[in-house]
C-alpha cells in the first residue's frame, strides 16, 4: 500500500516542473462566437437600370444641328400640286421606299437564272416568283471557297438522295468582297459547271422575303439528264444544254 501511494505524491518541486512540462494545464473553455449576419442579396436589378447606373457618370453630347434641306418624301407628295405631272412619280417612290413597291430584282444586274435542256424559260420566272414550294435549304455564310463546295455538294448528294425537288441556296450578295462576289459567282458556277448540272431544271435569284439576289432557289430533276437525252443540244463555254444569264458585277471599281 505504501509503494502505491509513493508514485502519487510528489517528493518534489522538481518533479512538479516535470509534470508541467509533459502535461500542459487544460485552458479555460472561451464563449462561443456570435455568428456574423449575412447581408440579405440585394434585388436583381432590370438590364435598364444596370445600364443607367453605369452611364451615371457620362455627360451626354449637345445634339448635332441637322440638315433639313431635304424633306421626307411624305412631305413633298403632301404639298405637290394634284394636276402635277410627277404626282404618280412621287406616289410610286414613296411606296418603293415605305414598302419596297416595285423593286423587280429580276430588273437588276444581280440577277441570275437559268434553264435546263429544252425547259422554257417561264419556268425560271415561276421559279423566281416562288410557285415552287422550298423543300430544304443550306446557308453559306461565313463559310471560305472550299468549306463551301464542301458544303454545298453535301447539301444537294442529301437533297438528291431524299427526293427533294425545290431548295434554296443561301450564299449572300457579295458586298464585302473587293471586287466581285466570290460564294455567289461560284454557286453559279457549280449549278453551270459541274456535275450537278445534268439535275437541274431552272434555278433563279430569290425573292426578297427568301433573301433576293443573296440567295438561289434550285429546281431539281428526278432523274439526271443523260447524253441521249440531250444529243444535237449546242455548247456553250463547256457549259452544255443549259441556258444561263448572269452578269458578275465589279462592285468597286
Amino acid at each position: 500500500m505504501n509503494a502505491s501511494r509513493s508514485k502519487k505524491v510528489l517528493k518534489s518541486f522538481g518533479e512538479l516542473k516535470t509534470l508541467l512540462k509533459n502535461r500542459p494545464l487544460p485552458q479555460p473553455d472561451l464563449p462561443a462566437k456570435a455568428p456574423v449576419p449575412v447581408p440579405p442579396e440585394a434585388p436583381a436589378q432590370t438590364e435598364f437600370h444596370l445600364f443607367r447606373s453605369a452611364m451615371a457618370d457620362v455627360t451626354p453630347l449637345p445634339r448635332r444641328s441637322r440638315d433639313r434641306t431635304e424633306k421626307p418624301v411624305s412631305t413633298v407628295l403632301s404639298k405637290a400640286d394634284p394636276g402635277s405631272p410627277d404626282k404618280d412619280a412621287l406616289i410610286q417612290l414613296k411606296n418603293l421606299v415605305c414598302r419596297g413597291d416595285g423593286f423587280v430584282i429580276a430588273d437588276t444586274p444581280e440577277y441570275m437564272e437559268g434553264t435546263g435542256h429544252r425547259i422554257p424559260g417561264l419556268v425560271a420566272r415561276r421559279l423566281h416568283q416562288g410557285d415552287f414550294s422550298i423543300q430544304s435549304f443550306i446557308d453559306l455564310h461565313g463559310l471560305n471557297v472550299k468549306g463551301a463546295r464542301e458544303a454545298f455538294e453535301a447539301f444537294m448528294s442529301a437533297a438528291v438522295n431524299t427526293g427533294k425537288r425545290s431548295v434554296l441556296v443561301i450564299h449572300g450578295r457579295g458586298l464585302s468582297s473587293p471586287t466581285e462576289p466570290v460564294l455567289k459567282t461560284q454557286v453559279y458556277n457549280w449549278l453551270t459547271r459541274s456535275r450537278w448540272r445534268n439535275r437541274i431544271i431552272a434555278f433563279s435569284s430569290a425573292r426578297l422575303c427568301d433573301g433576293g439576289a443573296g440567295a438561289t432557289y434550285v429546281l431539281l430533276r428526278q432523274r439526271p439528264l443523260t447524253k441521249r437525252s440531250r444529243k444535237g443540244s449546242k455548247t456553250n463555254n463547256g457549259t452544255p444544254y443549259l441556258n444561263s444569264k448572269y452578269q458578275i458585277p465589279n462592285i468597286k471599281q
